[in-house]
């Protein structure tokens, strides 16, 4: 699909010269705060490269990710909300999905511009050979192609391992401490890019997304005690070196001047691991959430002689604008037959105008709009948390319908909505209009039947359990909302139909909001709940695959019955019914526990409420066939 459109593009593509067209480099970090650097406020963490970058470039500082990984890296290759995209969390290694190939990325636009295009580092849009860089752009791929926590024991020496690959193939398995090299390796890999090219005299663009922030963190020994902010604060030194060679490469071959270079980071800080993790500076919350200190980037722009130095903006822009930006300096132009959601920031990001074109962004978590922003004014639509593995939750966050000014108060502390309900009603309209515009405008994430892992692996040993005392059977004449039992307490259901039957009486005047019930978690699970008065009924059948079907308006009285089986996927209410094609039993017994009126540890759905159903729940029973 993308080499028969290349006739189509070269219509217009080649409006500059290869001399005329700017290089382009984007260094993309993995999990650093908005607070973990110089520029913006560190003062544990030494980065002088970075302060130098500051200083000859403009600071952006409202700059937008998304809160994880995945979905950061899918919208700055597509220029889209994840969710329109079909990438709304993270991907595992294996996984069936994976950024869909016939997905038009920077890459591809860049390449069919004429430019020179390399991927070096993590890449997290599916590691499957259908998915990776070279099938999405890249002329070649050098990195561990997702998180450096994710390995798996390899068959040939029984150790825990990650890929390091080059291009399609696998060219060395990396033992945890084999990571203390990632850095300076992909450090080496772009700067001989960067060399190659040069020598040419063609343009090129670097794609640089570095391992580092993230858990576990494995500095260069070189790197090792040398800073002042302990193992963290060691490779946040060594990625500022790492920027430093990138810089002083580009001086050394005389093409800075023609180079345009980007500094952000993917998401937020991962804050619950401690000292291990960043730190978000003024914002409230962390990775994982769509409080600002979740997806408000650390952004620097970089280019001598067009950037004026020692230049700042808080205009608004993200990753979802950095493709037609980038096509937009190279002389291109976006197609106007694929939608996408960002938008060409290239004159403000040069200091060409003062004001981003850029005056609203939308906050999704996973495939749920949680806040939008348009100025100064922030809107959190639902309730918040304040970053993955974050236990607290503030009594503040439990709801939606706060309304903060991001220009008097960064923190997202005071709620003003009271007194804006004009402001409110406004931004509460326009998150409407694009959640409806994602569902009517999305595309499916791509999808490979038979998924294997990218090296032979073996399951790890566990240590035999001795054998304890069997749960007892649930009685459900004594279930009631609140009540927890372990998943051992139903009988098997791997491979088994399903029925779940209630009575629930909802509160007079109310529409049915909050869980039922949910059994298992983020592998395989189910849950029955309600939302804004829709009853659901979700499966889980592995990582990244939930399917459910709803039931709308049910009332306030509700005899439900939800049933799967090896043909249907179906909820019933009184006399009427919805009913789907089986996506497939349960291919195991589902780990966690069987949890009435909450979803304890990792939620079946994500998009489940956190609350109890808001009535009466009774007749509660599960039978296994």
């Amino acid at each position: 699909m993308k080499q028969f459109l290349i006739p189509l593009l070269s219509l217009f593509a080649f409006s500059l010269s290869a001399k005329e067209q700017p290089n382009l480099v984007l260094i993309f970090i993995d999990d650093m705060g908005y607070g973990d650097i110089g520029p913006y406020g560190s003062r544990l963490n030494r980065t002088p490269n970075l302060d130098r970058m500051a200083r000859e470039g403009r600071k952006l500082t409202s700059f937008y990710a998304a809160p994880v990984c995945s979905a950061s890296r899918a919208q700055l290759l597509t220029g889209c909300y994840a969710p329109r995209v079909g990438v709304p969390g993270v991907f595992f290694p294996a996984g069936r999905n994976g950024l869909n190939p016939t997905e038009h990325t920077v890459a591809d636009y860049l390449k069919e511009l004429g430019y020179a295009t390399m991927c070096v580092g993590k890449w997290h849009l599916g590691d499957q050979r259908e998915f990776l860089p070279t099938r999405q752009g890249f002329d070649g791929y050098f990195g561990i192609p997702y998180s450096n926590d994710m390995g798996r024991t390899a068959t040939a020496n029984g150790k825990r391992v990650h890929p390091l690959m080059r291009d399609e193939k696998v060219a060395e398995l990396l033992e945890d401490e084999g990571q203390r090299r990632v850095t300076r390796e992909y450090t080496g890999e772009a700067v001989k890019f960067i060399e190659t090219n040069a020598r040419a005299d063609k343009s090129f663009f670097l794609y640089l997304p570095h391992t580092a922030m993230h858990v576990p963190l494995f500095p260069h020994p070189d790197f090792v005690g040398k800073s002042s902010n302990g193992t963290y604060g060691d490779w946040v030194e060594e990625v500022d070196w790492s920027v430093g060679q990138i810089l002083k490469t580009l001086e050394r071959l005389k093409i800075a001047e023609n180079t345009f270079v980007l500094f952000t980071s993917d998401n937020g800080p991962w804050a619950s691991k401690g000292k291990a993790g960043g730190v978000s500076g003024p914002l409230r919350g962390s990775k994982g959430c769509t409080l600002e200190g979740g997806v408000r980037e650390p952004t620097i722009a970089w280019w001598p002689g067009t950037i004026a130095p020692g230049t700042e903006s808080a205009g608004i822009a993200g990753t979802t604008d950095v493709l037609p930006t980038f096509v937009s300096l190279a002389g291109g132009k976006v197609r106007k037959d694929i939608k996408i959601d960002g938008m060409d920031v290239s004159k403000w990001m040069l200091g060409k105008t003062e004001a981003s074109p850029r005056d609203t962004w939308h906050y999704f978590q996973g495939t749920k709009l949680q806040a939008v922003r348009q100025g100064p004014w922030k809107l959190a639509l639902t309730g918040q948390s304040l970053g993955m593995g974050i236990r607290q939750r503030d009594a503040d966050l439990a709801r939606g319908g706060r309304l903060y000014n991001l220009e008097k108060e960064i923190g997202e502390k005071t709620n003003l909505a009271k007194e804006n309900p004009a402001i409110v009603g406004k931004l509460e309209k326009m998150a409407a209009q694009m959640a409806q515009d994602i569902a009517a405008n999305k595309r499916p994430a791509g999808i490979v039947q038979n998924p294997v892992t990218l090296y032979p692996t073996t399951s790890r040993k566990r240590p035999a359990k001795k054998p304890g005392k069997p749960a007892k059977p649930i009685n459900w004449d004594k279930a009631r909302l609140g009540d927890t039992y372990a998943s051992a307490s139903l009988p098997d259901m791997a491979g088994k139909p399903f029925t779940i039957q209630t009575t629930v009486e909802i509160e007079p005047g109310k529409k049915p909001n909050g869980i039922l019930l949910a059994h298992g978690g983020s592998a395989v699970g189910y849950a029955l709940y309600a939302r804004d008065g829709t009853l659901f009924f979700a499966l889980r059948l592995g990582t990244n695959a939930v399917q459910k079907i709803a039931f709308g308006s049910p009332g306030e009285k509700m005899e439900i019955t939800a049933r799967l089986t090896r043909e249907t996927f179906s909820i019933q209410v009184g006399e009427k019914s919805v009913e789907a094609k089986s996506p497939g039993l349960l291919n195991k017994h589902p780990q966690e526990d069987f949890c009435i009126g909450h979803d304890d540890k990792n939620p079946v759905d994500s998009e489940a409420p956190k609350s109890p159903i808001n009535g009466v729940l009774s007749n509660l029973q599960v039978t296994i066939r």
